[in-house]
């Protein structure tokens, strides 16, 4: 093994600060990780009462979470962020008036509901650390009671068993960059360790029996493979089942018939196709061959139905199989929605959540009742003071890489600029919305964030460049590691192609690019390596080096981010290439840069470093540093901070007129 102190990414960091004159590399993450001079340099200015008062208004506009179905069907407990924050709360019968559960600025979410209808299993994290904890609530409401939540540490659940008494879960407090399996006596309030070698564990499903419970375990082995062990409670000893010794992905899940997996994996093809698994490792299908990914499953923990969902060029498909046969099973179908799709079937399997989403209209949750053929809805989604029927409808097209390569992007239109209206007037500015991921997908169906930049005379658009999930396995890894050189043209092919197609009256439309985490980063890279190309920039939590973001990242994402953008020590050539600040001395175009403090996936610091080095050439740039947030906005004051200064930001360089 190659030494620290000489290794190639070490060489690559002390190069990276040598190109930034007299900065030092900086290190670490999280709120700690920056001095208090520094943070108070960056902290948000307010933004005009006029645009607060805009986006305060589109982010009213909300829909509840699927929720989770009590044992006995009569209340539905559900996730909202009404009140600022997300917090949990209860509805009695469909369309009651809800109750609220938990309170305060930490975002919470419900993760179970014991079996005998006694108790909520809570996640809560405090800020955007991503370090959440565990709790237990009595379903009536009241005080919370603490299973584990430890500082720097991820506590994430797993499933309660059906006698109510143990809640499993997992955490990294024993190793940073390992996760060890835990069971929880509710009735002794006492964790007993259960399973701890070194390695990123989840427990995938479950079998209980009165002598052992047997854990289906999967070990991430990168981005998106993984391998699949069996333990038991009893006899403790682990046993490999699927994805030793390969770097392939797979998800499984326990098959009604015991000695039997359900997987769904791109193994075999290049899309995705759920198979029916079988020791010694035979995989048979179970869904047809098609052009398009099966893109998620569930089995309910009775084990009577599969529920699973098609990716078909973006929108969502839901199927439902009968878990024993396998043959498609009846259930209503839903027209005319974008999305539809199932969230936690009850254990019985008597009832499962549903999610229907439009481009004109929030997810609407619905419960469906297999013993008596209903479809209700339970949850009212708000939208006040917005008129839904003008939201965009975004269409899906296809851009011409330079290889001559169709890359597939949805684009919403406003009314005046929308190919059928007539040619009149200045072209449309236009804003280009990178997704993150990189196995992201943009979608289409209904979005606040979008439709606020239509509505402020903006053409949105969204590409899917290869490296994007749901197109198949040959677009999925076009992009990793050092491949990504090949196609990372695919972000300047994209505004060159949408300057030329929106000019209107041969006056050419002035283009940005903008987009969060790795969206950012694209953004980053369209605004330095291909300067030139977009008028303006707004990189959200996007990070400006893979060098300095591999190294200072939380230690349980590094190995999965190494395996997708590259080696730190074999591709440290390509990972110096592919960062942003390598090109910083091209930036012209003003660039806007938003992080959150408390993020443990993109440091602050790649903010920080690149505005620095940007600064220190005179190029227009601002950077805003959000407390209390993470990868991303949580609560509603960072929500405003960040979608009002891109939308203020973006509006200033692309709308306003030029002085005389």
């Amino acid at each position: 093994m190659i030494g620290w102190r000489h290794s190639p990414l070490l060489v690559a960091v002390v190069g990276l600060a040598a190109s930034l004159g007299a900065q030092t590399p900086y290190s670490g993450h999280g709120a700690g990780s920056l001095p208090p001079e520094v943070v108070k340099k960056y902290a948000p200015p307010p933004l005009d009462p006029g645009m607060s008062g805009r986006i305060q208004m589109m982010l009213d506009v909300r829909s509840p979470g699927l929720g989770i179905v009590s044992p006995d069907g009569k209340q539905l407990f559900f996730g909202w962020s009404i009140t600022g924050t997300p917090e949990v709360w209860r509805l009695d019968s469909p369309k009651g008036f809800p109750v609220q559960m938990t309170g305060g600025e930490d975002r919470t979410s419900v993760a179970d509901v014991t079996p005998d209808g006694r108790q909520l299993i809570l996640s809560r994290d405090r800020g955007g650390q991503e370090d959440p904890g565990l709790y237990l609530q009595p379903v009536e409401g009241g005080r919370l009671r603490v299973i584990q939540h430890t500082p720097k540490v991820q506590t994430f659940p797993a499933f309660t068993s059906s006698d109510s008494k143990w809640v499993y879960f997992i955490a990294n407090d024993l190793k940073l960059d390992s996760y060890a399996i835990y069971r929880y006596d509710v009735g002794a309030g006492r964790k007993e360790l259960l399973f701890s070698p070194d390695g990123i564990w989840r427990i995938a499903d479950y079998r209980e029996e009165p002598a052992e419970t047997t854990l289906l375990l999967r070990k991430a082995t990168g981005a998106l493979s993984a391998e699949f062990y069996e333990w038991g409670t009893k006899g403790r000893t682990l046993k490999p089942l699927l994805g030793q010794g390969e770097t392939t992905e797979y998800s499984a899940a326990y098959a009604a018939d015991p000695g039997e997996l359900l997987v769904l994996t791109n193994k075999l093809g290049d899309f995705r196709r759920l198979y029916r698994w079988k020791a010694p490792g035979t995989l048979t299908p179970i869904t047809a061959e098609m052009k398009m990914d099966v893109s998620d499953f569930t089995i309910d923990p009775a084990r009577k139905r599969v529920y699973y969902t098609l990716n078909d060029g973006g929108y969502t498909r839901l199927r439902v199989l009968d878990a024993r046969t396998l043959q498609p099973a009846p259930f209503p179908e839903i027209r005319n929605a974008d999305h539809v799709y199932a969230g936690t079937p009850s254990r019985d399997g008597r009832f499962v959540t549903l999610g229907v989403e439009t481009a004109q209209a929030p997810r609407t949750n619905y419960v469906y009742d297999w013993d008596t053929k209903s479809l209700t809805q339970w949850v009212l989604p708000s939208a006040p003071e917005v008129d839904l029927t003008k939201f965009a409808v975004a269409r899906l097209e296809t851009y011409p890489a330079r290889d001559g390569t169709k890359v597939p992007m949805f684009v919403r239109y406003p009314a005046r600029c929308a190919p059928e209206a007539p040619v009149t007037g200045d072209p449309c500015p236009v804003v280009v919305d990178f997704h993150g991921g990189p196995e992201g997908q943009a979608q289409p169906g209904f979005s606040p964030w979008a439709q606020s930049f239509v509505d402020a005379g903006f053409i949105y658009a969204e590409p899917n460049v290869r490296g994007s999930d749901g197109y198949g396995k040959t677009w999925l890894e076009a992009d990793n590691g050092p491949r990504r050189l090949n196609v990372i043209t695919d972000i300047d092919d994209a505004g060159k192609y949408l300057r030329q197609r929106f000019t209107r009256n041969g006056k050419a439309p002035k283009v940005a690019i903008t987009g969060g985490s790795y969206g950012g980063y694209s953004t980053l890279v369209g605004m330095t390596m291909f300067a030139g190309t977009y008028d303006a920039g707004a990189s959200i939590v996007g990070f400006s080096s893979l060098v300095t973001f591999l190294n200072n990242t939380a230690p349980y994402r590094r190995l999965l981010r190494a395996t997708e953008y590259g080696d730190p020590e074999k591709d440290a050539d390509a990972l110096v290439k592919l960062s942003p600040i390598t090109y910083v001395d091209r930036v012209k175009a003003p660039l806007l840069l938003i992080q959150g403090l408390d993020d443990p996936r993109v440091p602050a610091g790649e903010a920080v470093q690149i505005q620095e080095a940007l600064a220190s050439r005179g190029v227009p740039s601002q950077l805003i540093l959000l407390e209390g947030e993470g990868h991303g906005a949580a609560r509603r004051a960072g929500q405003v901070a960040m979608l009002g200064h891109t939308l203020r930001f973006l509006e200033e360089q692309l709308l306003r007129k030029p002085v005389d």
